[in-house]
């Protein structure tokens, strides 16, 4: 017997019957086609299946389609796209994030959780939120350097828009100021 549910996924709404057991991470990949998300373990241990529900952090392996019946689900495809990279992916590219890159959308997936509630972390947080996820190719370092390179990149550009908006870059009749005045 199946059930009918309604996925929403990377702002798209997929109405969809599944078995009740149906795992999430099987759904993404072999009934939508989203195969961004990987399968590493299927026990919640590697983080490889990765996603965002309501923006938090989820090991995909773990829930049930069911469950996240309703819900916003962000995967590595929604994230950014090849011509406009996400400031994670950017950074897991610049600094050699990735070397077989089998981990890598479930790492930046968790990292994007992270970031958007703490972003300023620290080495030490961000080694601490690794933990989930495991990586058997690079030693962790590019990884956690990568993150540090985007959580930068980030605040640069959430300082950028702040100064876009404050009173001081308006002139006095709501125009953008003039250089130099």
């Amino acid at each position: 017997m199946t059930h009918p549910i309604t996925l929403t996924i990377n702002g798209v709404a997929h109405p969809i019957e599944v078995e009740p057991r149906a795992l999430l991470v099987h759904v993404l990949r072999d009934d939508l086609n989203l195969t961004g998300t990987h399968i590493g373990c299927d026990t919640s241990q590697c983080g490889a299946c990765t996603v965002l529900i309501e923006g938090q952090s989820v090991k995909s392996c773990t829930v049930l389609a069911v469950q996240a019946d309703g819900q916003a689900i962000t995967t590595i495809e929604g994230l950014g796209s090849a011509d406009r990279l996400h400031p994670l992916q950017a950074a897991f590219w610049e600094k050699h994030g990735l070397q077989c890159g089998f981990c890598t959308p479930g790492i930046i997936m968790m990292a994007t959780d992270l970031l958007a509630t703490n972003p300023d972390t620290t080495e030490a947080q961000i080694r601490h939120a690794l933990e989930g996820n495991l990586c058997r190719c690079t030693g962790y370092q590019n990884i956690v350097a990568a993150i540090q390179a985007a959580a930068a990149t980030m605040r640069a550009t959430r300082q950028q828009a702040r100064a876009a908006e404050s009173p001081a870059a308006q002139s006095p009749v709501g125009q953008p100021a003039a250089a130099g005045v």
